[in-house]
């Protein structure tokens, strides 16, 4: 059997991950481990190691890399250091990321450096923001890419990266997007007392490298929404730093009638509210991603996104208040057009498990070599 090591930081990217880590576990040829660590222990993010234990994975491991510093560095410093005692421990084969979180980076480092192959989950996309630095490090120091389309090689092959070691899967989130185990948008919104008939999905991230102005940027954000006269679905940022710029600011909303505020949801719950919304508002890769394959109005604010596989269709404004407002006011007349999303077919976990199963993979040299262009 193979040992595969999943790594797991945040709600999105186990939102993203989960299915591949499922058709593993399921299988006789594997076993698998789940390393869960950053905002799933943070209470204050709704601690979503719950979601991760409803799954039923065998082997879950937790590790606490909060420092009260709260600075990037100091959490992958931590983080490598629990990991790599774990790996010493359970000997993986391979260690499996995703995306471009430090704690991403963490897993990349400690494989790469203990002869342990290392996957990595949707490399070859641009982010933005101090992001898109920690992806394409996490690419280079991967061995295996496992990406959402074409777009995505040809940039890994740009960064030297050899084309056998690329297989292309799609968006794993793509799989549970439409899958038949999506609940009812009735149990979703009595699961978490959502009385609104119709609201949109609030979902406001930190911009790490304009940490100096997100006090600021929130403080319009929040005054736009409550002169706003829809209804909304408000989920807390990720815990970058900034957020709680964010989430300080969301306290103006509590008691208000048109808001519901969440630390954190339910992946399956999330996905149901969010194809049944009227929009999406903010900075998340949600809008980018999730939403225009629901055919829902995005309104993208800032730079977050800025680099990303922008959709034609999504409409982009400024921090400031007055260009939300405007974009608000003006969201129930948008139309929305049918535009292509090309980031698979909901076979990612599929494609990936029958990756695995080929002994080629596994001889992949883990002395990696650059390609030439």
């Amino acid at each position: 059997m193979k040992k595969i090591l999943f790594l797991t930081g945040t709600r999105a990217d186990f939102g993203k991950i989960k299915s591949l880590i499922a058709v593993l576990d399921a299988h006789q040829d594997f076993e698998v481990f789940v390393f869960v660590t950053g905002m799933h222990l943070q209470k204050e993010y709704g601690y979503t190691l719950i979601e991760i234990e409803r799954c039923h994975f065998k082997n879950v491991h937790t590790f606490e890399n909060h420092t009260h510093e709260t600075t990037m560095d100091l959490t992958l410093a931590k983080t490598i250091e629990g990991l790599s005692s774990y790996c010493k421990a359970v000997q993986p084969d391979m260690i499996v990321v995703h995306g471009d979180r430090v704690e991403t980076l963490a897993g990349a480092i400690v494989g790469s450096l203990n002869n342990i192959l290392v996957a990595h989950i949707e490399g070859g996309e641009l982010s933005g923001t101090v992001d898109e630095l920690i992806r394409h490090s996490v690419s280079k120091l991967s061995h295996l890419h496992f990406v959402s389309n074409e777009d995505a090689a040809k940039r890994l092959l740009q960064m030297g990266e050899m084309r056998s070691s690329i297989y292309i899967i799609g968006s794993p989130d793509v799989d549970i997007m439409f899958s038949d185990d999506l609940p009812h948008l009735e149990t979703a919104k009595n699961y978490y007392e959502i009385p609104f008939e119709a609201y949109a999905v609030v979902m406001f991230h930190p911009v790490t490298t304009e940490v100096n102005e997100m006090e600021q940027y929130a403080d319009d954000f929040v005054k736009a929404l409550l002169d706003d006269y829809h209804n909304h679905v408000v989920i807390y940022p990720n815990n970058d730093l900034g957020s709680q710029y964010i989430i300080e600011k969301y306290k103006q909303l509590k008691g208000n009638p048109r808001f519901r505020v969440f630390p954190s949801l339910r992946f399956e719950y999330f996905l149901t509210l969010l194809k049944n919304a009227q929009f999406i508002i903010g900075n998340s890769s949600a809008g980018i991603r999730e939403a225009p394959y629901y055919g829902i109005p995005i309104i993208n604010i800032g730079t977050r996104q800025q680099n990303r596989a922008l959709n034609a269709d999504i409409v982009n404004v400024n921090y400031d208040k007055n260009s939300i407002f405007t974009a608000l006011k003006a969201i129930d007349d948008h139309q929305v057009h049918s535009l292509f999303n090309d980031f698979g077919q909901g076979n990612s976990a599929d494609l990936f498990l029958h990756s695995l199963t080929h002994a080629v993979l596994w001889e992949t040299n883990h002395q990696k070599q650059f390609s030439d262009i």
